[in-house]
């Protein structure tokens, strides 16, 4: 199949790396088909191409980039839409991917959704967007601490 992309022109789509959202994402419920795609120039960024609409495509990276001791939770009901077993915690990089959505305004710091983050069943690449019950990580997680500098 080949989809046209408003961002990255006419793309070649491997069926078996589309992810399906069963119930949409939260805002845009009726998008249910993406394609994750990575630019070898920036690693460590993954685009989740909408394939239902063109002009949508959502810029993510891995969660534990950011946070690498993060802890996904799943809820009863996301775990059934995974086909996820109950009990236990799926490992991340194993079981599962564990997508941030990034949110990038002109002027303001970026940041990064740890609070409910596009998780995919690797197997079946079934995905849900997993809002936790607490308040461990929050929607507009900083990329960057602010005062940090870096030197080389």
């Amino acid at each position: 199949m080949r989809f046209e992309s408003a961002y990255f022109g006419l793309i070649d789509v491997n069926e078996t790396c589309t992810i399906e959202f069963p119930q949409g994402l939260p805002g845009f419920e009726e998008r249910r088909r993406f394609l994750p795609l990575q630019n070898p120039q920036q690693r460590g960024l993954i685009y989740l191409q909408s394939l239902e609409d063109a002009r949508l495509c959502f810029l993510s990276m891995p969660v534990q980039t950011l946070r690498p001791e993060y802890e996904i939770a799943l809820t009863p009901e996301d775990r059934v839409t995974l086909g996820l077993p109950a009990g236990g915690t799926p490992v991340i990089g194993r079981d599962v991917a564990a997508l941030a959505v990034l949110s990038l305004s002109e002027g303001e710091p970026a940041l990064a959704n740890l609070r409910s983050p596009v998780v995919i069943h690797m197997k079946t690449r079934v995905a849900v967007q997993a809002i936790r019950p607490d308040e461990r990580y929050r929607f507009r997680e900083p990329l960057v601490p602010s005062g940090e500098a870096v030197c080389w």
